[in-house]
């Protein structure tokens, strides 16, 4: 990750030194590749891939100093801004995501009045401005959708119709898999855990989600809404088992125990 850190550094010097010139495809192309590589440390810093912790937030907070960097020198670029709004969004949940055992705490179940305000205002005003420009990305939509969540002042005001319809923009921008799997979990708080169920069986031939432990705890939380205790019990189960985080593992196997048939 070191390594990764590193080069998103070079790459973030050496796409700073062609800004100036003409040709915007490479210009595109390499700020690109720096927002990619910026968005994969974030990720690994706010939901590490194993070990006990949960959370690796200086990996996070690298992330987010580097997408400043790149902000600063392109503010007008939507995506730029998206995915600095998409950071800080998201890091905003941080201290809420994890008891002081270190377990993991769903999003329904979050204290959100230890959400970090001046990020999520931040975050915010970074979304409405790149959604004022011409274009639409990805990253863009994901802030968008963070920043719905981030509005809500309880689980229960969530606005869901919004997030579905964000993320049915962005499978059709942007296709994957995981875009499908949290659209299935919004679909699912608009029409019902039988809709979600459905469209979660349409990646089921998808070798990129064989066995991930992503499908199977969500599939297991739609089961648990219908009422099939046992389904969820051993879906829980089986992902807890296809992951690396103890955190993960923990969490799963405290919902698979409260299910068990």
């Amino acid at each position: 990750m070191a390594a990764r850190i590193s080069r998103a550094k070079q790459r973030i010097k050496a796409a700073g030194s062609s800004f100036g010139l003409p040709d915007g495809a490479e210009r595109e192309e390499r700020v690109r590749v720096v927002l990619h590589v910026l968005y994969l440390i974030f990720n690994e810093g706010y939901t590490a891939s194993s070990g006990s912790e949960l959370h690796r937030a200086d990996l996070a907070h690298e992330a987010i100093r580097l997408a400043r960097m790149v902000h600063a020198q392109l503010p007008e670029d939507g995506e730029v801004a998206g995915l600095l709004a998409l950071m800080l969004l998201t890091d905003a949940r941080r201290e809420a995501r994890t008891t002081a055992a270190g377990d993991l705490v769903p999003l329904e179940e979050q204290d959100r009045a230890t959400w970090d305000r001046g990020l999520i205002d931040e975050g915010i005003e970074l979304v409405k401005a790149s959604l004022a420009g011409p274009s639409l990305g990805p990253y863009q939509l994901q802030a968008a959708i963070a920043a719905t969540h981030a509005d809500a002042a309880t689980a229960a005001e969530t606005d869901w119709p919004q997030v579905h319809a964000l993320y049915l923009v962005l499978e059709r921008i942007a296709p994957n898999p995981m875009v499908t799997l949290n659209r299935a979990i919004a679909l699912a708080e608009v029409e019902g855990p039988p809709a979600g169920l459905a469209l979660l069986s349409t990646l089921d031939s998808d070798e990129r989600m064989a066995g991930h432990h992503r499908l199977l705890s969500v599939r297991a939380h739609l089961l648990e809404k219908t009422g099939d205790t046992a389904g969820a019990h051993e879906l829980y189960r089986r992902a807890a088992k296809s992951t690396a985080s103890i955190a993960e593992q923990r969490y799963l196997e405290s919902r698979a125990s409260r299910v068990r048939p």
